[in-house]
């Protein structure tokens, strides 16, 4: 066997090759990715069900012959479902849950040659912007492990930024694969609404915010991924706008002068952090210096009501799945079962009415026009990933008095990344910058609705001319 070491930081596109040259067997990438975990997670605790078992059966089969064909994988422990493994949401109460079959996610995934290891840790339902749940505990980041690795994907952001895969599923419904991207200094991209398939199980999930897609080393994986991925399945309500030509082939393409305004203020008017206005002012200096058009500009929105509306999607959206599991299962949701903000939530959603649900989709459409038009003027917008770095562990521990003080302070920390959800427009965290601290400080980029291709290929352009490949975490293969 090739030494384990080997493979610890070769991105997933590399990994594949070596097996397409037959450098290297499928076992050997899943042998050394095992030990890589195994030796990694005591200190990260990013993995919480491992699958060596079903990986190693996987491979001692003729794999499907995909663009990963053999490459390690890792599964987010919230909606992806691999038929008899437990999928435990971060939930005590979801604890024991064994799908039957494989969403349609995880079938295009395995169908390119992915091989599963395990789940990825996850806060409880994918709630707040670190993974901290109870079940488990807290998922440590490699650049600092008193540090959030970020939430909701972000035992998957740790497993690819420490070494254990160099790629990893994840979701994002206000910044879940963005916000660990950033805290962990690897790439995220949030794909337009319905690009990827969220069934058997759901059409959409809370009316569109969610996502599936994946945290990746390198620019080159992402696009690679959403090619194996994206495309409608058979009884989806909606679908994004069919892409021109592979992703993987808009990397390297040529971008053109894009028309790029960026801004340092959140649109709910919260303080940002002068870590994350320097991350954009460097980004904004590197595309004007790319011969892009570069300018200080931001669109219209009602930031304060934006987030009054999100807010009701996102607790009416914890009430139906609670409710949800309860009519499944039998297995009432109550505060012994769930988590505090959970349970406040819960009850917050239960509290609302359907007119509240329909008048904050209204609200949330309506300011999603408006948001586009931006984009009639400009390519491409550029902001804080984060409002803050990546904060200390416990910063979004819950106030007994007032549970519902810790989504604020959530919100507080992501006042950038759930617009996107609410317009369904691409997004993506790119590495760029690293702070004094040596903590990584993402920044974030929106394109136009559908338009993933402009968005890889300025990733590939500034990846190319500011590489993050050889950064390496202190915890690290």
């Amino acid at each position: 066997m090739a030494d384990l070491q080997d493979f610890a930081f070769l991105d997933a596109t590399a990994q594949a090759e070596l097996v397409r040259r037959k450098e290297v067997r499928p076992l050997e990438l899943v042998e050394a990715a095992i030990e890589r975990i195994e030796r990694l997670n005591s200190s990260l605790n990013a993995v919480v069900t491992t699958m060596y078992d079903e990986a190693r059966a996987a491979v001692a089969w003729k794999l499907p012959e995909g663009p990963f064909s053999g490459v390690p994988f890792l599964l987010k422990d919230l909606s992806a479902y691999y038929a008899g493994v437990r999928v435990t949401s971060g939930s005590a109460l979801r604890r024991d849950f064994v799908p039957d079959h494989d969403s349609e996610l995880v079938i295009r995934l395995k169908r390119g040659g992915l091989v599963v290891l395990g789940k990825s840790n996850t806060p409880e339902f994918g709630i707040v912007p670190t993974t901290e749940p109870l079940l488990f505990g807290p998922c440590r980041n490699p650049w600092n492990t008193e540090r959030t690795a970020g939430g909701s994907s972000g035992g998957s952001s740790v497993a690819v930024a420490s070494g254990m895969v160099p790629a990893a599923h994840a979701n994002d419904g206000g910044g879940s694969i963005r916000v660990p991207a950033s805290c962990c200094g690897v790439f995220g991209l949030k794909p337009t609404r319905a690009r990827n398939p969220l069934g058997p199980d759901r059409g959409d999930a809370l009316s569109g915010l969610v996502v599936e897609h994946a945290v990746t080393r390198s620019v080159r994986d992402s696009a690679a991924l959403l090619d194996v991925t994206s495309g409608p399945d058979i009884g989806d309500p909606y679908w994004a706008p069919p892409r021109e030509k592979p992703f993987v082939q808009e990397v390297g393409a040529e971008t053109g002068r894009l028309r790029i305004a960026f801004t340092y203020e959140a649109p709910t008017g919260v303080d940002v952090h002068e870590d994350c206005s320097s991350a954009v002012k460097d980004a904004a200096t590197l595309c004007a210096q790319l011969g892009h058009e570069v300018e200080e500009g931001k669109p219209k929105l009602d930031g304060e009501a934006m987030f009054e509306a999100f807010s009701v999607l996102w607790a009416t959206g914890c009430a139906s799945t609670l409710d949800g599991i309860a009519k499944a299962t039998g297995e009432k949701p109550s505060p012994d079962n769930v988590e505090p903000l959970t349970w406040a939530l819960y009850e917050t959603g239960r509290a609302l009415s359907a007119s509240d649900y329909l008048l904050a989709i209204q609200s949330l459409q309506r300011m999603a026009r408006n948001f586009a038009s931006f984009f009639v003027d400009y390519d491409v917008w550029l902001t804080p990933t984060l409002a803050e770095p990546p904060v200390p562990l416990g910063t979004f521990d819950y106030v007994p008095e007032n549970p519902m003080q810790v989504f604020d302070r959530a919100m507080a920390f992501v006042p950038f990344t759930p617009v996107c959800n609410v317009t369904g427009q691409p997004a993506m965290s790119v590495p760029l910058f690293w702070n004094s601290e040596g903590l990584p400080v993402g920044t974030h980029f929106v394109g136009r609705f559908g338009d993933e291709a402009t968005l890889l290929r300025l990733a590939a352009q500034l990846e190319e001319a500011r590489p993050w490949a050889g950064r390496r975490p202190p915890v690290s293969a």
